[in-house]
């Protein structure tokens, strides 16, 4: 979807997996908060993430700056989720495990209800409610 969405061309074909788009905890009302505290991203600290997170969260435009990609996630978004997430390791665990140990594997959610990456068009109304149905009603 991003491929298609967007002006800037994905740089490899798309893989046939819904993949994460992204995490962005927050604990206000309304608009998304964004760059809430000034932070860097230690990548030595999620090493042992990558091989996950280069599965489930790439970069769909520079699959060779996924690290990159994440630092930038982690520093617009990811600390604003503060003090429910508690660092950025915990940020990407959290991001690994919504999508594979509780089970909000969107691929596998929409798998589920016939509704396939396969360039058909879906409405809106269609992938909310596969969703909700896949997460007990989760919004």
């Amino acid at each position: 979807a991003v491929c298609n969405s967007y002006r800037i061309p994905c740089k490899d074909p798309p893989d046939k997996l819904f993949t994460v788009h992204g995490l962005w905890p927050s604990n206000w009302n309304g608009y998304d908060p964004i760059y809430c505290k000034q932070t860097n991203l230690d990548a030595n600290k999620i090493a042992y993430l990558q091989a996950q997170l280069d599965i489930i969260w790439p970069n769909v435009y520079n699959r060779s700056d996924n690290v990159g990609f994440w630092s930038r996630q982690w520093e617009k978004h990811g600390i604003c989720g503060s003090t429910t997430i508690h660092d950025d390791v915990n940020y990407f665990e959290t991001v690994i495990n919504m999508y594979i140990a509780q089970k909000q594997n969107v691929s596998e959610i929409l798998s589920k209800a016939k509704i396939e990456p396969e360039g058909k068009n879906r409405t809106r109304v269609e992938i909310i409610k596969a969703i909700r149905n896949g997460t007990n009603g989760k919004r």
